[in-house]
């Protein structure tokens, strides 16, 4: 067994309390390794080392902080077996997801904004006597909290590109997955990244989050996670006039017309159906099908989702692995009764699997529903598992209004090819990111987030380099 420890200061520790906190593979229902259970006194030994290190850090030059960023993916890429296999344990999701997609992206993160901050520039406003230039400053410690579904994944999407800024970091990972999130930890001893310039606290939220959103020298806070948790920093933040950045949660549409390509967009929609047990918060959950293709649809989706493989994470030929937590998979669970009672019918899945050799294990089989109104609890509510709802629609005012009828405004997936349609449809969709015949193809450069109850703020690209620095004009005359 492998004890997982805090990264304070550039070096590896117990929690303060010497607590610890069960870590269990999902896909065997057994503990596998400890984490800290730290709580305000670990983070504020961490703020204090953040800011101890932030003068020598957000000084150094650009293309040094670079090279640190390029050397973190660099190893990242070579421990990808090692680093795939952990997060798979970890949080049941197949070994082939987290070989293919995870970790890459992991390394992707830091090599993208590495390499970013190079070219991030600022304006300059000519007067003709007098010239304004803007400055953009680094925050100073600022704190990244990140969720279970995509350890690595999000971990690194909110670390890196704060560092490449010239911040220093005091980072709060998912005590469900905290496996990746103190391998970095090791990687960043290795490569001799300066101590303090990250610290990674684990422990729960109202031990380790809450007193590191209320931290007074803690200038910004980045959160993906739930719309309730999200709220409560909000709250906390908006006194104090902290920075915020809020990724929450996702009810997203998938809109398929009858003109698409069809055999993309059933392969894709199984996808983005089922990826990850169902656990990322850009899958269709919601689906709406022209009605002139709705039944052939349904035949051909639910055949789709039955062939889907579902077992043990560590095994090449498992499409679909476990649900990351007991008590995430009796919400799945609660949820799938609410359906029925709410008058749907379940067309596949709907009910705990045990396979051979893995019975304590925490599965569910995909589960399609149709029948259900579009306003009950089950389409409004965010369920976050291997679950989707389908439903026909007859025009494209419908549709429009279906999708846009929840208080979540993420994404969401349209498939037509109706140019005109494509772009009608993109403009209205309340959602931050729109998706047309693909999903989940994703640019580092763009924008991320969402509208409505889905978020405030813009992640990826420049955006991010702009929240997690300050503006500063400079005026100067010369006249």
């Amino acid at each position: 067994m492998r004890h997982i420890l805090n990264y304070i200061n550039g070096k590896l520790y117990q929690a303060e309390s010497k607590e610890t906190l069960e870590v269990m593979n999902p896909s065997n229902g057994k503990m596998y390794s400890s984490a800290p259970s730290s709580d305000h006194r670990d983070v504020e030994s961490a703020v204090e080392a953040a800011r101890a290190a932030f003068p020598a850090w957000s000084a150094l030059s650009i293309d040094a902080r670079s090279r640190y960023m390029i050397k973190i993916a660099n190893r990242i890429e070579e421990k990808l077996d090692e680093l795939a296999i952990a997060e798979s344990i970890d949080n049941g999701k197949p070994v082939k997801l987290a070989r293919m997609v995870d970790i890459p992206r992991g390394a992707a993160n830091f090599r993208f904004f590495g390499n970013a901050i190079t070219q991030f520039a600022s304006e300059s406003h000519d007067m003709g006597t007098a010239i304004n230039y803007t400055l953009r400053q680094p925050l100073g410690v600022v704190g990244c909290i990140s969720p279970w579904n995509l350890p690595l994944y999000l971990f690194s999407w909110k670390i890196a590109p704060a560092l490449a800024a010239g911040n220093t970091v005091v980072a709060k990972p998912s005590e469900v997955t905290p496996m990746t999130a103190f391998l970095l930890s090791e990687i960043c001893i290795e490569v001799g990244l300066p101590a303090g310039v990250l610290n990674i606290v684990h422990g729960l939220g109202e031990n380790v989050g809450a007193p590191l959103c209320s931290h007074p020298k803690v200038k910004a806070i980045s959160f993906t996670g739930s719309t309730r948790v999200g709220g409560e920093i909000a709250k906390v933040a908006a006194p104090m006039f902290k920075k915020v950045s809020l990724e929450m949660g996702g009810k997203n549409p998938n809109i398929i017309f009858a003109d698409c390509d069809y055999e993309k967009m059933l392969n894709t929609t199984i996808r983005s159906s089922f990826a990850n047990q169902g656990q990322i918060c850009l899958c269709g959950s919601r689906i709406y099908v022209e009605r002139t293709i709705y039944d052939k649809f349904k035949t051909d989706f639910v055949a789709k989702a039955k062939a889907l493989k579902v077992g043990d994470p560590l095994l090449p030929e498992t499409n679909t692995g476990a649900i990351v937590s007991k008590m995430h998979y009796d919400k799945v669970l609660s949820y799938i009764e609410i359906a029925k009672e709410e008058g749907g019918q379940i067309l596949c899945g709907g009910k705990a699997l045990h396979p051979k050799g893995l019975e304590d294990g925490l599965y569910i089989g995909p589960t399609i529903i149709e029948g259900l109104p579009n306003d009950c609890r089950t389409n409004q509510e965010e369920i976050f598992g291997p679950v989707v709802t389908i439903m026909p629609f007859d025009t494209e005012e419908e549709a429009l209004n279906l999708a846009n009828g929840t208080d979540y405004g993420l994404s969401a997936t349209l498939w037509t090819n109706n140019l005109t349609r494509a772009h009608r449809f993109a403009k209205e969709l309340d959602a931050g990111i729109v998706w047309v015949n693909t999903w989940l193809m994703r640019d580092l450069r763009t924008p991320f987030g969402g509208v409505k109850s889905s978020g405030v703020g813009r992640e990826g690209g420049f955006n991010v380099l702009k929240f997690f620095t300050e503006q500063k004009n400079v005026c100067i005359d010369f006249g």
